[in-house]
C-alpha cells in the first residue's frame, strides 16, 4: 500500500514545478533542488498479472530557454521500479533531440541538455524513453512517451512591422485627428507572463502629436498646426513589452509626418504700385511687363487668377495669367498714342481660384495693386487722314488734271513736313502723278473707261527729315465715262435677197452695240446713208427698240446684173455729244427655190455649169503651194551643204593658206589656188575686186613694187614637192599639203604694228577701210591714231 501512496506523491510535487527549475543546477554532483524530478517506470508484478503495462506516472518536464550555464543543463531523471541499483538495466532515449540535444546517462536515468534552447525557435520536445536488460537487450518496461516544455523568459524585444512610417494629413487638423497607426509584435509567448504584453509610447513628437498606448494609433495633439510654419515632424515612438514595466525590453520605430497644404493664405502683392514703361509702336497682345502675388500655399490652393478691375487703362490693356509661373502679363489691347494720351493708372487684382470655406474667416483671398504704364514717344511714320481714298475721274479729262488729294501728317510733336509719292509698282504705266507737297494726284496720260474701269495705285507718304518713316495708303480711281465711242454693229452682217423676192419683204434685222454706259438706257436710230436714201433697191424701217429690219423695195433681183448690194446704214444714240458710225450690210442676190431656202449665190455657176467647184480650186491651189515650199526647202538644204572657200577669186593672193575638204584633180587643178601668182607677182590683176567680200567702196589697192623672180618661194615649194613625191608613206592620191612660209616679198607686205613702228615718216592707213568689213575695226583704230597725232 506503501507504493501507490508514494507515486502519487510525485505526480503531486511534479504538478508545481516552479520550485524545481527556478535554481539552474550548475554541477551534475551538486546543486540539485531538494526534491529531485524523477520519472518513475513501472514493470509488471506477479502479484498484479492482470496489469501488463504501467502508464507515465509524471511524463512532463519544465526548462527554461536561454541557458547560461557552463555545464548541461540537467533536465530530469528517469527511474523504473525495476532496477535494483545492481546496474543490471540500461536507460535509453529517443525523440526530438535524442544524442544530440539531449542525452541520458544510461547507469542512473538522468537527462541533460547539452545546448541552449530557444522557446521562439522549438517550445516542445517529444521524446520516448525505455529501460531494457543489460545482459540481454530485452526492454524490462513499455515505451513511454513523455514531453519537455521549454519555459519563456523574456528575451525578445517588441519588433515594429515597419523601420520607417510615412504620414500625411492637412495642417490646421483638429487635436485628436488621426494620423497613422502602427505596429510591434513580441515573439516571447504571450500565454505566460507580460513577456509579449505590448505597450506604446512617444518619445519624440511632443507637444504635436501623441499616441494610444495600448493601439498604436498616433493622433494630433496641437491645435491649428500651420504647414507654412513648418511641414516636416519626425515621431519617434515606443514599444515596451512586461506591460510596460521596469525591466522590460522595448522596440522604436520613426513616423515621418508631413503636413499638407490647404488654402488658407490669401494672395499678396509684395508691392502697391508697380510702373511700366511702353513704347507708342508697340503692336496689340505684346507684354508690357509682369506682376506677381505671393502665395504661402502650393499647387492649387496657389493658382491666382489676375484681372484689372478699374482705371482709365481698361480698354487700352489686358491681363493674362501665367500658368507656370502664376505670374500675371500685362498686353496691349489697342494701338498707343503717345500724343493723345501717355500716362495710364490701372488697379489689378489677385484673387484665389481655388478657395476653401472652412478659412473663410481669415479674411479675403484677394489682394489688389495699382499699375502705372508711362506711354513712351517714338518717332511715327505719317498717318494719312483715311485708311483708303476712292476718287472719280471723266475719261475725258485732259493730261495734268487734278483728280483729289491724299492728306497725311506727322504723329509726332515735331511735326515733320510729309513728302508724297506714288508707287510705281501699282502704277506701271505712270498713267498718274501726284504733287510732292500737297498731295495733289493728277493725270499724266489720257484715260479710257473702256480699256480700264478702275485704276488701283498706292500713295507712299515719308518724312522729308527721316525717309524710313513712312506709310501707304490704297487709292482707287474710277474712270467715269463720257460719250465718246459710236454705236456700232453687233456683228458683221452679211445677207442675202432671193431672186424671186417680193416688194416689202424682210430680209434682215439689224441690231447695235455702245462700248459706252448710259444711265438710262441706249437708244439708238437707224436711217440710211443719204448718198443711198433715194437710189437704193432697199429700205429701211427703225423699230423704235434699238433694232432696224431691211426691206425689198422692188420686185426680183437679177444676179447677173448685180450680185452684191452694199447697204450703208448709219447708227446714232441719244447721249451728249450725239455719236454716230455708218456701218455697211452687204447683201446678195441669191437663186431660192419657192419656199425661199437659197440654192446658190454664184452667179458663174449658171455661166460655166461645166467648171470646178470652189473647194477644188482651193485644193489645187494647197497642193501647187506645198510643191513650191518643198523645191525651195530642197533647193535652200543644196546650199547649206556647199561651203564656199574662204577665197574665191584666184587673183586674190593676199592670203596663201587655203582650207578645204574635197579633194582635188591633181595638179592640173589650179581652181582653188593659183601657183603661178607665186611664180609671178607682177600677173596680178589690178582692176580685179575680191568675191568673199562685198566692198562697200570701190578703191584702187595700194601696192608696192613686188620682187622679181622671187626664188625662195618657188625654192620652197620645189622642195615639199619633192620630199612629198619621195615619201615612201605618202597615199597614192592627191593631198592637201599646209605650207606655214609667208615668204618675202609679199604683195600686201606686214600688217604688223611693231614694223610699222620702226618706219620712218607718217603712214597713210586710210586704205584699211578700203579692204571691206573685215578690216573695219583695224581701220578705225589705225585711222584714230593718226587723228590724235595731228591734234
Amino acid at each position: 500500500m506503501m507504493r501507490p501512496y508514494h507515486c502519487f506523491w510525485l505526480l503531486f510535487w511534479a504538478g508545481q514545478p516552479h520550485q524545481s527549475f527556478l535554481t539552474p543546477l550548475s554541477k551534475r554532483t551538486s546543486g540539485f533542488p531538494e526534491k529531485e524530478k524523477v520519472l518513475v517506470l513501472s514493470g509488471n508484478s506477479r502479484r498484479d498479472l492482470h496489469r501488463s503495462k504501467r502508464s507515465w506516472m509524471w511524463n512532463q518536464f519544465f526548462l527554461l530557454e536561454e541557458y547560461t550555464g557552463t555545464d548541461y543543463q540537467y533536465v530530469g531523471k528517469l527511474h523504473s521500479d525495476q532496477d535494483k541499483g545492481d546496474g543490471s538495466l540500461k536507460y535509453i532515449l529517443s525523440g526530438d533531440g535524442a544524442g544530440d540535444l539531449f542525452i541520458i546517462n544510461e547507469n542512473t536515468g538522468d537527462i541533460q541538455a547539452t545546448k541552449r534552447l530557444d522557446r521562439e525557435e522549438k517550445p516542445v520536445y517529444i521524446l520516448r524513453a525505455q529501460a531494457i536488460n543489460r545482459r540481454t537487450g530485452r526492454p524490462v518496461e513499455p515505451e513511454s512517451e513523455f514531453i519537455i516544455k521549454i519555459h519563456d523568459i523574456n528575451d525578445n524585444e517588441p519588433m515594429f512591422t515597419k523601420d520607417v512610417y510615412n504620414a500625411s494629413i492637412p495642417e490646421m487638423s483638429d487635436v485628436g485627428t488621426f494620423v497613422v497607426q502602427v505596429t510591434a509584435t513580441d515573439a516571447d509567448d504571450p500565454t505566460y507572463g507580460n513577456s509579449a504584453k505590448v505597450v506604446y509610447s512617444i518619445l519624440q513628437g511632443q507637444p504635436y502629436f501623441s499616441v494610444e498606448s495600448e493601439t498604436g494609433i498616433i493622433k494630433t495633439a496641437l491645435l491649428n498646426m500651420d504647414r507654412e510654419n513648418r511641414e516636416q515632424y519626425q515621431v519617434v515612438i515606443q514599444a515596451k513589452d512586461m506591460g510596460g514595466q521596469m525591466g522590460g525590453l522595448s522596440g522604436t520605430t520613426t513616423v515621418n509626418i508631413t503636413l499638407t497644404d490647404v488654402n488658407d493664405n490669401p494672395p499678396r502683392f509684395p508691392q502697391s504700385t508697380y510702373q511700366f514703361k511702353a513704347p507708342e509702336s508697340t503692336p496689340p497682345d505684346s507684354p508690357v511687363g509682369r506682376i506677381k502675388a505671393n502665395d504661402a500655399d502650393v499647387d492649387e490652393n496657389a493658382e491666382i487668377e489676375y484681372s484689372i478691375t478699374e482705371g482709365d487703362g481698361y480698354d487700352m490693356f489686358g491681363i493674362a495669367t501665367d500658368k507656370d509661373t502664376q505670374e500675371g502679363i500685362i498686353t496691349v489691347k489697342k494701338a498707343l498714342d503717345f500724343e493723345n494720351k501717355n500716362l495710364y493708372i490701372l488697379k489689378v487684382e489677385a484673387t484665389n481660384t481655388h478657395v476653401d470655406p472652412r478659412f473663410l474667416y481669415l479674411g479675403p483671398f484677394k489682394d489688389s495693386a495699382t499699375v502705372r504704364i508711362q506711354v513712351e514717344d517714338v518717332d511715327e511714320p505719317p498717318v494719312f487722314s483715311r485708311p483708303a481714298y476712292i476718287m472719280e475721274v471723266k475719261e475725258d479729262v485732259p493730261i495734268n488734271s487734278v483728280i483729289g488729294t491724299v492728306t497725311a501728317q506727322d504723329p509726332d510733336a515735331a511735326k515733320n513736313p510729309v513728302k508724297y509719292s506714288v508707287d510705281r509698282h501699282t502704277d506701271m504705266d505712270r498713267v498718274f502723278n501726284i504733287n510732292s507737297g500737297n498731295g495733289s494726284i493728277f493725270t499724266s496720260k489720257p484715260l479710257d473707261r473702256e480699256t480700264l474701269l478702275w485704276h488701283n495705285i498706292t500713295v507712299i507718304a515719308a518724312e522729308i527729315n527721316n525717309p524710313k518713316q513712312s506709310s501707304r495708303v490704297p487709292v482707287f480711281i474710277k474712270v467715269l465715262d463720257v460719250n465718246d465711242n459710236a454705236p456700232e454693229f453687233a456683228m458683221f452682217y452679211e445677207t442675202f435677197v432671193c431672186e424671186n423676192a417680193k416688194a416689202e419683204q424682210l430680209i434682215q434685222t439689224l441690231s447695235a452695240v455702245d462700248k459706252d454706259d448710259s444711265y438710262s438706257g441706249h437708244q439708238f436710230s437707224f436711217s440710211l446713208a443719204p448718198e443711198a436714201a433715194s437710189s437704193s433697191n432697199f429700205t429701211l424701217q427703225d423699230n423704235r427698240d434699238n433694232t432696224a429690219g431691211i426691206f425689198t423695195r422692188r420686185t426680183r433681183y437679177n444676179r447677173h446684173e448685180m450680185s452684191t448690194y452694199f447697204l450703208p446704214v448709219v447708227i446714232s444714240d441719244n447721249d451728249y455729244p450725239i455719236q454716230s458710225s455708218t456701218e455697211t450690210v452687204t447683201i446678195r442676190v441669191c437663186a431660192c427655190d419657192h419656199r425661199g431656202k437659197m440654192l446658190s449665190c454664184n452667179a458663174e455657176a449658171l455661166i460655166h455649169p461645166t467648171g470646178l467647184s470652189t473647194g477644188a480650186l482651193i485644193a489645187i491651189l494647197l497642193c501647187i503651194i506645198i510643191l513650191l515650199v518643198t523645191v525651195v526647202l530642197f533647193a535652200a538644204l543644196r546650199r547649206q551643204r556647199k561651203k564656199e572657200p574662204l577665197i574665191i577669186s584666184k587673183e586674190d593672193i593676199r592670203d596663201n593658206i587655203v582650207s578645204y575638204n574635197d579633194e582635188g584633180g591633181g595638179e592640173e587643178d589650179t581652181q582653188a589656188f593659183d601657183i603661178g601668182t607665186l611664180r609671178n607677182p607682177e600677173a596680178i590683176d589690178d582692176n580685179k575686186l575680191r568675191r568673199d567680200i562685198v566692198p562697200e567702196t570701190l578703191f584702187m589697192p595700194r601696192r608696192t613694187a613686188a620682187a622679181r623672180d622671187n626664188t625662195d618661194v618657188r625654192d620652197f615649194i620645189n622642195q615639199r614637192l619633192k620630199e612629198n613625191d619621195t615619201d615612201p608613206a605618202a597615199p597614192p592620191y592627191d593631198s592637201l599639203a599646209t605650207y606655214a612660209y609667208e615668204g618675202n616679198g609679199s604683195v600686201a607686205e606686214s600688217l604688223s604694228s611693231l614694223e610699222s613702228v620702226t618706219t620712218d615718216g607718217d603712214q597713210d592707213y586710210d586704205y584699211l577701210s578700203d579692204w571691206g568689213p573685215r578690216f573695219k575695226k583695224l581701220a578705225d583704230m589705225y585711222g584714230a591714231m593718226d587723228s590724235d597725232r595731228d591734234s
